[in-house]
């Protein structure tokens, strides 16, 4: 909910002389004209990370919920930002009302800013984490992007937002999608019979193996914030934006990518959202040079406490669930479901029957319910801990992937320069490598 923000005496005696001195008018937006709710019943929201993906689905589609407002935009990239801000000021001068949204390039200016509810996450994945644990503790509410980097550190982070009381949305759209929540369902109330297999395919990663050679850093561009909790290396055009998906210090290409998608929705209808696999064995194959060692072919079996295998294969995007008595499908990723049999596709799930949580209008709606409700949404973080969420990796032949560390505490902007931040990010981080010692906690 809206938090009020502290003034001085001093501040309120001079904003009542000056209300004392001009002619007393009531906006209709200060009321709430129409159906928008006036502000002090809408949640305030900051944006971190105004990409694609940030701007296209998350930023849109909070713009589009009466009761929300947009008070900061922050990127590292000043062409991004500049854009979001662009698009909050025209959405506001069409509802002929004034905005206040401010752009930001460190996401700690963000944090610190008491009038701001909620935080919306969308930078590379390993950003996700470390920023939604110094939003947490800053007081914010969270819906961040899909994946946590690696499992440990999303137990890491559910463990912290139910320490803290927050409400945490993963982001991501399927259990909204009436396909895959009709699937799971059929699924759950047993109409392919007792599941014993579940099919899923993931799109390939790239076939080049991208150009490391090192590139100036472009004017505009904070590199050093970008790169953040991760291991230095020189800028590319190839390691950033989209391509950071196929660098293993930043992602799990389209394992974690896709596959946090549908392997959420397997996990779903297996009733297994909040534990996992027992025994996980796969192969698959990677570049042996250039820039990108993310897994771009991948074949695995998960293979769970109940017997329930899972294969998941490179090249597609559907997801299939084979019992004793049918099968349900769909061949790719929105296409209409397909089963067995037409009585599976016309079976309705009664009132004394398991009806998965869902809200149809999207994840977006769901987070502002569940910012005022104080309820889980769809798709929390304790359900994010997982095959669905986080990747469990190795590169060949160079050992386990280190787990990366995360700043504990928020450190005041004031106290950081511009040169020094992502230094300061960086012993941060050293100071807290304790948290990812087996069994540790923050």
């Amino acid at each position: 909910m809206p938090r009020a923000v502290g003034l001085s005496r001093r501040e309120f005696l001079r904003g009542a002389v000056a209300a004392a001195a001009a002619p007393y008018v009531i906006t209709s937006s200060a009321l709430g004209a129409g159906d928008r709710p006036s502000p002090s019943n809408r949640i305030t929201l900051g944006f971190i990370g105004t990409g694609g993906q940030g701007i296209g689905r998350n930023l849109r589609g909070f713009l589009g919920q009466p009761d929300s407002e947009t008070l900061a935009v922050c990127d590292v990239d000043a062409g991004h930002r500049r854009e979001a801000q662009r698009i909050v000021v025209e959405g506001a001068a069409r509802r002929g009302s004034a905005t206040s949204c401010r752009e930001y390039t460190d996401f700690r200016e963000v944090l610190v800013r008491p009038d701001i509810d909620a935080i919306c996450i969308s930078t590379p994945d390993h950003w996700h984490v470390p920023m939604s644990l110094m939003a947490v503790r800053a007081g914010k509410d969270v819906i961040c992007e899909k994946p946590t980097l690696t499992v440990a550190e999303g137990r890491i982070l559910a463990d912290t937002v139910r320490r803290y009381g927050a409400v945490f949305q993963t982001a991501t759209e399927d259990r909204s999608i009436a396909i895959y929540h009709r699937m799971a369902e059929l699924v759950r109330n047993g109409r392919i019979g007792r599941l014993q297999r579940i099919r899923v395919t993931l799109p390939a990663g790239p076939a080049g193996a991208g150009d490391p050679t090192p590139q100036p850093v472009p004017d505009g561009f904070d590199y050093d914030l970008w790169l953040g909790p991760a291991p230095w290396a020189p800028y590319c055009p190839g390691r950033i934006h989209w391509n950071f998906r196929w660098i293993v210090d930043y992602s799990g290409g389209q394992l974690t990518d896709w596959g946090a998608h549908l392997l959420d929705t397997a996990q779903w209808a297996n009733d297994t959202e909040r534990t996992g696999p027992v025994e996980v064995e796969g192969a698959g194959k990677r570049h042996t040079s250039g820039l990108y060692d993310t897994f771009h072919e991948y074949h695995l079996k998960y293979t769970y406490a109940g017997g329930v295998e899972l294969f998941i294969d490179s090249g597609g995007s559907g997801i299939r669930f084979e019992g004793t008595d049918g099968w349900v499908q769909s061949a790719s990723f929105g296409r209409p479901i397909e089963a067995s049999s037409p009585e599976i596709l016309r079976s309705v799930i009664g009132p004394e029957e398991l009806h998965l949580f869902t809200c149809p209008a999207g994840e977006h709606r769901n987070f502002l319910d569940c910012v005022k409700s104080r309820l889980d949404p769809y798709f929390p973080a304790e359900t994010a801990v997982g095959p669905a969420g986080g990747a469990i990796r190795r590169r060949p032949g160079r050992g386990p992937v280190p787990r990366p560390r995360l700043p504990r505490a928020l450190v005041p902007v004031a106290l950081v320069s511009r040169r020094a931040s992502a230094f300061v990010l960086r012993a941060m981080a050293d100071r807290c490598a304790a948290l990812y010692v087996e069994g540790g906690r923050p």
